[in-house]
Formats: C-alpha cells, structure tokens, sequence
C-alpha cells in the first residue's frame, strides 16, 4: 500500500487516515498494518536505514476508517498517550445507524471484553463505565438509517459499535454487533484533536468519510 493519505507531518507527529479493513497494528492476521505501512513511508522518504521508530497511541478497530494520529519520537508518544490516559485526547466519529435515533442522547454503560472471542459485552457489575454522547445529524425515511455524530468520552474496545447495539441502533454493516448485511461498517473517526507534545498548541484534524449521506448535511 503505498497510496498513504498524510493529512499532516512534522517532526514529531504524523496524522494519517486509516482506510477501513487495515489492523491499526500487527495482529494475528499478519496482514499489512498502519505502523508497517507508515514505518516504510518514512523509510521511502527519508531514506533511513535500519529501524524506524513510530509509537502507536491509539486504535481503530480494523474495519473502522478514519484519523489516526502516530508519534514519531519516544517523547512524543509519552506526552500523547498521557493526553489519552487523562481523557484529553478527543475523536468524533460518524456512523450510519439501522432506525430513527433520538435528536440527541447520552448513554452510560458498563463493558467488559472477552478475550477469547474479542467482543465486548454490557456487564452492569463488573464492566468499566463507558461514556458517549451522540446526536443525529440526518435521518432518511426511506431507507430508516440515521447519520450520527458520535463523542466519545470513554475509549472502550468496540464502544460505539456496542451501545448503538444496545439501544437498538446497530451500525450499518457492523457484522458483529448488527446485522448480517455484508457492508462496509459505517464508522469512522472523521475528527480528533489533541495538544501538539513539544509546541504545546491544540491541534484539530478533520477528514470526512466518502458516503453518500454526509451530502445531506453541512458538516
């Protein structure tokens, strides 16, 4: 993959958008992944030989599309992942929804993860609490899906995708969570913003998704 979209670069961070169905990091796919992807575009361009180092600071699920963020020195990457920690690091997603949502909702819950299947699940005595707020940007009558914009306060594993389920509003094309439909998921994270780690100035990236929907609204 060498069509890597750098929204933004210098030398410390790098911001890229992660197409849909590309691991974020190497799993047991061993499929190609963002950090391999990105560690061959700097080596390309700076012709550096050896190791390159790039921090990972946090994840898409590997169907999801959308802005990443990665450090591209050791400091960088320490001073991010505190802003991650510290619920400082803010992503907006947008996502396609099975029905008519409500104008806006906030929705508290409590997940766990299995590991041996790798979802989550709601679990009200030993779940982690899980914050998001939404509210809905279009709805189209004719084909009952609803266009949502998604903060997410908390970053649990398959958040979103969870408690839109939960509430009966599965994604579209969520094979996991919603229904067996054979489409591409319908979340992306088209927003993030965060504190630069060395010029310490408030940095926001956006890049909206290629659907057809987010024609009927002014984003």
């Amino acid at each position: 993959m060498n069509n890597l979209n750098v929204i933004y670069e210098d030398n410390h961070i790098i911001v890229v958008e992660k197409p849909y169905n590309i691991p974020s990091q190497e799993d047991s796919s061993k499929d190609i992944d963002m950090i391999n992807i990105i560690k061959n575009y700097l080596k390309e361009k700076y012709q550096k030989k050896g190791n390159v180092y790039l921090g990972l600071i946090h994840r898409l699920d590997r169907p999801v599309g959308g802005l990443m963020v990665f450090a591209k020195t050791s400091k960088a990457a320490s001073r991010l992942s505190s802003e991650v920690r510290n619920n400082e690091f803010h992503k907006t997603y947008l996502a396609v929804v099975n029905g008519k949502t409500k104008e806006k909702e906030k929705l508290i819950d409590y997940i766990s993860k299995d590991n041996k299947t790798f979802s989550s699940y709601i679990d009200n005595e030993n779940g982690k609490e899980s914050i998001l707020e939404y509210e809905t940007l279009y709805y189209d009558k004719k084909e009952d899906v609803s266009l949502i914009k998604v903060n997410l306060i908390t970053g649990r594993h398959h958040q979103i995708r969870l408690q839109m389920s939960n509430i009966n509003h599965p994604l579209i094309g969520d094979q996991r969570y919603g229904k067996e439909d054979k489409k591409q998921i319908m979340l992306y994270a088209y927003k993030i913003r965060f504190v630069h780690p060395t010029k310490k100035e408030v940095m926001t990236f956006e890049l909206l998704p290629k659907w057809d929907i987010i024609k009927e609204v002014n984003l």
